[in-house]
């Protein structure tokens, strides 16, 4: 199976005044591409950070990050913003959907800022999309006519539209009730399944356990690497 993520010896380090915080201090894996892996760790651990270098919202301090074969720390600012669009998929906690704008327009804005100026082709695809998460029925609906969890999978919709190499989720279950929540990691499991590559930062361990490996971080290195026995 072909390699979509390389880490070595990733390390982040902050000046907080004349404090130096090591936020990553070495940390190495590498993910195969359709893998489902969840990161863990309490608060302080580094999995934000780590969840920020893989998402090229930031770059490392040292250290070696390929992402499907782009050396990202060699990146510029125009250079990540780019990487960022066309390959990497984001679901956060919150839903940051457009109040005013239906379903079918949140999804479409992907492909609006990645310069795709058909409008038919553009409909096509955010259709699919919300076809693929289970929302054929709610395209025309608003954000406030839709569930929390409904409008979790307009994010992942939106996330999916642009068909990018890994779909990154950042506590994705953290607004919901546990069976929103239940709904939402069955959605990841399908995607999954599909041959979708997806990384999951999370704080609990059932959301967690739906994922096929587990990274746990502590105190900025990773501490295991767990294969989870479904």
């Amino acid at each position: 199976m072909a390699t979509i993520i390389t880490v070595r010896d990733l390390t982040r380090t902050y000046q907080m005044g004349e404090i130096e915080v090591r936020a990553l201090r070495g940390v190495s894996f590498e993910i195969d591409r359709g893998e489902f892996v969840a990161i863990m760790g309490p608060s302080g651990s580094g999995k934000t950070t780590l969840m920020n270098l893989l998402g090229c919202l930031d770059t490392p301090t040292a250290g070696e990050y390929a992402l499907d074969g782009l050396a990202v720390e060699r990146l510029d600012k125009d250079e990540l913003a780019r990487t960022r669009n066309r390959k990497i998929g984001f679901v956060f906690q919150q839903f940051n959907l457009l109040p005013r704008g239906s379903a079918l327009a949140n999804v479409e804005l992907p492909l609006i800022y990645g310069g795709e100026r058909h409008t038919s082709l553009r409909r096509d695809r955010a259709t699919q999309a919300l076809g693929a998460v289970g929302l054929a029925d709610r395209m025309e609906h608003r954000p406030r006519e839709l569930s929390g969890g409904q409008q979790q999978r307009v994010a992942i919709a939106r996330a999916l539209v642009t068909q990018p190499a890994l779909l990154l989720a950042d506590e994705p279950t953290g607004n919901l009730d546990s069976h929103s929540s239940a709904e939402i990691m069955a959605l990841f499991s399908q995607l999954n399944a599909q041959g979708i590559t997806i990384i999951l930062v999370t704080h609990e361990q059932d959301v967690a356990r739906t994922a096929r490996r587990v990274l746990t971080m502590r105190d900025g290195l990773l501490a295991s690497d767990t294969t989870v026995i479904q």
